[in-house]
């Protein structure tokens, strides 16, 4: 049962929490707004439209972000979270909670800064997907351990093998990454036969990128990370030489 102290800890760790998220939010805002968005045209010729820009997606994204981040600070204020957040209170830390976040930050930092730009959609996603379910559903620490250790070594061998934006089409940080998203996968089922949970993992992993990045490249027509992925580029070349024309003919 949660006592008083537990609850303005909480409350003093959302307001944290809020004013990381806005800043991310107003930082990808930002970027985002470089996209272009409203028409555009070059040498007279109309180039992008608002509801094909592909700052679509992430303006929504980022957008909503910042709106959820100022209803969780306007909870915490009212809550008193604010007046705690710079008291011992608020301050309130442990180890295994370090260690949560400190894993977390290692393997969202080697995906966003690392995989995403380098290795292809479907398999960096699978592994982070795999990596957060296993590392962090049981609450164990030598789960996020392990989870952050591999992703981290995905991370950097993409970053070590092509780290030139020239060189992000290559494939060799994809079959790296690839890899040890198959022995993380295995490892993970062979050592925990009994988990009900984690036998569903490989399926999470594999379709929810593929729907995802397919929704992104072919229903809303929005730009795809490194569209010369080990996997994508394969879908992408299907899909316009083998079934588009199926159903131009």
């Amino acid at each position: 049962m949660e006592t008083t102290d537990d609850k303005a800890v909480m409350r003093a760790r959302d307001f944290w929490a809020s004013l990381v998220l806005m800043a991310l939010s107003v930082f990808f805002l930002w970027r985002t707004s470089e996209i272009p968005f409203l028409d555009a045209r070059q040498g007279g010729v109309s180039g992008v439209h608002w509801y094909d820009s592909a700052a679509i997606v992430p303006l929504g994204i980022f957008l909503c972000m910042l709106v959820l981040s100022g209803i969780l600070m306007a909870i915490s204020i009212r809550a008193g979270g604010a007046k705690n957040a710079l008291s011992s209170v608020g301050l309130g830390w442990n180890a295994a909670e370090a260690l949560r976040f400190g894993t977390l930050a290692v393997i969202f930092l080697s995906y966003i800064a690392a995989l995403v730009p380098r290795v292809d959609f479907i398999i960096a996603s699978g592994l982070l997907i795999t990596a957060l379910i296993y590392g962090y559903h049981a609450g164990k620490p030598a789960r996020m351990k392990l989870a952050a250790l591999v992703v981290a070594a995905a991370g950097i061998a993409a970053m070590t093998m092509h780290y030139p934006q020239s060189e992000w089409d290559s494939h060799g940080d994809d079959w790296v990454t690839l890899a040890l998203w198959a022995g993380l996968t295995v490892w993970m089922l062979w050592n925990n036969r009994d988990d009900r949970v984690l036998r569903i993992i490989p399926w999470i992993a594999v379709c929810t990128p593929l729907i995802l990045v397919c929704a992104m490249a072919f229903g809303f027509r929005q730009n795809v990370p490194n569209r010369g992925g080990l996997i994508f580029s394969q879908i992408e070349y299907h899909y316009y030489v083998t079934l588009r024309p199926l159903w131009r003919d």
